[in-house]
């Protein structure tokens, strides 16, 4: 018996949809002692899994030139909400290879819309 029978699993309508290479913007609740604030993790979606109720998405980002990875569930409580600031343009599902680069290497080209795409 899977717990994706027994709860449905509906999406939440403040976080994006999201693909691998989106620069996003992630809201999470921080609970401080008695204190509940608003925690802002802004980077590049190296990995989505998709996997129902264990869905989850890995943000990369550099802060201080050290790089930093967080692991968001998708369905969680603790996420406000999910902006999509910039969709980049890659060609492979997981992003791994950006932890080696740095600097100018390490940017992803931006993705055209599709109307721009097309010959003359």
């Amino acid at each position: 018996m899977d717990i994706s029978t027994l709860v449905p699993v509906t999406p939440k309508p403040n976080i994006a949809t999201i693909s691998p290479g989106d620069t996003v913007r992630v809201s999470t609740r921080v609970v401080e002692g008695q204190r509940e604030r608003s925690q802002v993790f802004q980077g590049v979606v190296i990995r989505v899994r998709r996997g129902g109720a264990n869905a989850s998405f890995t943000v990369r980002r550099v802060a201080y030139g050290v790089g930093v990875e967080r692991t968001f569930f998708l369905h969680s409580p603790s996420i406000e909400k999910v902006e999509v600031l910039r969709h980049g343009q890659v060609r492979r599902a997981k992003l791994y290879h950006l932890r080696g680069l740095t600097a100018k290497k390490a940017r992803l080209k931006e993705r055209r819309p599709k109307e721009e795409r097309r010959g003359g």
